[in-house]
């Protein structure tokens, strides 16, 4: 079978938009001949990514308790240590979830997708993106005491997430939409650098593989993003290569059940351009037909810091699409339309 994505860009997820309508049309007027699918921007709580879990999925779970709350003046964490801390009541033994409200939002921005399309802002071939988080990254809050609590959780995960599939492909065709598995704590986590979470990280990433991408419909397509996060700042933590990101990669594409039709991995620090050992591992990368975009676009130096991160790169991987490194950030002092088009002005400067 051909490969379903050829495109040279990939938007993560995130758009600097108000509304899920003004990142649709964002997204179709300035990326619409780069990309295969358009995400709805995620915005207004869904900004803050897996805050949006911590808060609407494991905060009002009734099996679950609050250990302590943020410590930010604003109530809103600033950073991991600022997060509240949850942990499963005491003889819990199952946690039961009925719905998951990001299913509840995708379906809606569909519905605006839809119009849009009917409309003809929004090119037919166009499918629909939505992210999910896998589930260390949406469980994280649950670190008072993660290697007990976790193994507790994730069934209960997995279950919601069989049956909110099912109900989102019952509203969207499967052959219009596209799914992205949003996974940067699982990243960190088989780094070994999450304080709270004991055992073994790869055990939990691959027992996600293993369960959750073969519950899509084999026409929808489904990617990886995989990162190591941006929380505040980007990443929360420095790999010294690509290493862990093509072995969770080769993983994905061997194990997942399903057709893996494209991945996401993070790139270097600007300052690690030319770094060609950071680069290296990406020799040893084996997904198939799976389309790789190198998340190596950085608004912080533009058309040649990606031309320097592309040719490095192209040393060890001759073909691959680009994206930002993980979620739009809009530079200092620029307009969220201006990091936009300049987004857009770098990748098609740098790959025509």
């Amino acid at each position: 079978m051909p490969p379903r994505v050829t495109a040279d860009l990939l938007l993560v997820g995130s758009v600097p938009a108000t509304s899920t309508e003004e990142a649709l049309r964002a997204g179709t007027q300035y990326y619409g001949d780069l990309v295969f699918a358009l995400p709805d921007g995620e915005t207004g709580p869904r900004s803050s990514w897996v805050g949006y879990e911590r808060e609407r999925l494991v905060r009002p779970n009734p099996a679950i308790e609050t250990v302590t709350e943020t410590t930010s003046p604003t109530g809103i964490p600033r950073h991991m240590y600022e997060a509240p801390v949850f942990a499963l009541r005491p003889g819990v033994s199952a946690v039961i979830w009925d719905s998951w409200p990001r299913i509840d939002d995708a379906i809606a921005s569909w519905q605006v997708f839809r119009r849009l399309r009917d409309e003809g802002v929004i090119p037919a071939g166009l499918r629909f993106q939505i992210g999910l988080p896998f589930p260390v990254s949406a469980l994280n809050g649950l670190h008072a005491d993660f290697a007990a609590d976790y193994p507790v959780a994730f069934p209960g995960y997995a279950d919601l997430v069989a049956r909110e599939i099912a109900r989102l492909t019952a509203v969207i065709p499967p052959g219009e939409l596209a799914i992205q598995w949003d996974i940067a704590y699982e990243t960190l986590d088989i780094e070994g650098v999450l304080p709270w979470a004991a055992g073994d990280g790869w055990e939990r990433f691959a027992a996600a593989v293993d369960t959750l991408p073969r519950l899509v419909p084999d026409e929808a397509l489904v990617g990886y993003h995989l990162c190591y996060g941006t929380f505040p700042e980007w990443p929360m933590y420095e790999a010294r290569d690509m290493s862990v990101l093509v072995r969770m990669a080769n993983y994905a594409h061997a194990a997942s059940g399903r057709p893996t039709d494209w991945v996401h991995m993070a790139g270097p620090r600007y300052l690690r351009s030319e770094d060609e050992s950071f680069f290296a591992p990406l020799t040893g990368l084996s997904v198939g037909d799976a389309r790789v975009f190198l998340g190596i676009v950085l608004p912080l130096d533009g058309e040649a810091g990606l031309r320097r991160r592309s040719a490095t790169a192209s040393k060890f991987l001759p073909d691959f699409g680009v994206a930002l490194y993980c979620g739009f950030r809009v530079p200092p002092g620029y307009t969220p339309e201006q990091a936009i088009r300049e987004h857009r002005d770098v990748v098609r400067a740098v790959r025509r």
